[in-house]
């Protein structure tokens, strides 16, 4: 709960960095989600430790791990002084989703959960997570490139002050973010057909959840695919990206729930 508050500080001082139109390179945000994802860390560990296994048993516990491979990405990338204003971006999601992870029907007693004890299992989940931490990124991304889309074509001087990276360099980096995700993606789900169908006893193809799952693979290729071809791709490809992303907020956890593989019944 208070890495989730610290989150909110972040996303309260994002909004004064846009502002004033990220102007000056500031270390304030990056030092907010740094002490959030500390105690992020914490809880993560801490939850781990009291149920004897890697903590991605329920809505709660998957949100959450998803939230941190968003911060740590993001640490990574604002060492890059251009792209610590991804922050900025990233932390009204980080706190929207902290808000609905903490909600009390999102974490119910583990027994009824399902158990996800194996190694191969583990790596599953932990590759699925990272690869929405990436599209996570890259949704912030692309919100950065259509920022500075819109400032060069209705305020060429906020444009030029800002410190925000060239458009050319955020395309570059939508695209990274979006390949990025669909390697992991692409990992986990081959992990699960490969290594995980005789643990379960039961066909993948007929699992909702698995559906949806090859259903935003396709997507994520067909958008990069797309990209490619048409004219303008940066400005549809940020497009494409937040509506995607925005997609599998949106359903991810109702498709979760219909899921007889990830909620088994006791």
């Amino acid at each position: 709960m208070v890495a989730v508050a610290i989150y909110g500080l972040g996303m309260f001082h994002a909004f004064f960095l846009w502002r004033r139109g990220f102007r000056r390179d500031d270390w304030v945000l990056y030092g907010l989600l740094a002490v959030g994802m500390a105690l992020h860390t914490v809880a993560m560990v801490k939850r781990g430790f009291s149920i004897h296994r890697c903590p991605v048993n329920n809505l709660y516990e998957a949100t959450a791990f998803v939230m941190w491979t968003v911060v740590a990405g993001y640490l990574v990338m604002g060492l890059w002084s251009r792209l610590r204003f991804l922050g900025a971006f990233a932390s009204p999601l980080l706190f929207a989703l902290g808000v609905f992870a903490l909600m009390p029907a999102l974490d119910p007693p583990h027994p009824t959960g399902p158990q996800f004890t194996g190694g191969i299992v583990s790596l599953h989940v932990a590759l699925i997570a990272l690869a929405y931490g990436a599209l996570g990124l890259s949704f912030g991304g692309s919100l950065m490139y259509l920022s500075q889309e819109h400032d060069l074509k209705f305020d060429k001087l906020r444009a030029l002050i800002s410190r925000l990276p060239a458009i050319q360099q955020l395309e570059r980096v939508m695209v990274r973010l979006v390949f990025c995700g669909i390697v992991l993606l692409t990992a986990g789900l081959a992990v699960a057909f490969i290594g995980m169908k005789a643990q379960q006893g039961q066909s993948f193809l007929q699992d909702p959840k698995v559906i949806w799952s090859l259903g935003v693979w396709f997507f994520y290729v067909g958008l990069l695919v797309w990209y490619r071809r048409a004219d303008h791709g940066g400005h549809r490809l940020a497009w494409g990206n937040l509506l995607g992303f925005a997609f599998v907020l949106l359903t991810f956890w109702g498709v979760n729930l219909l899921s007889k593989i990830h909620n088994p019944i006791p």
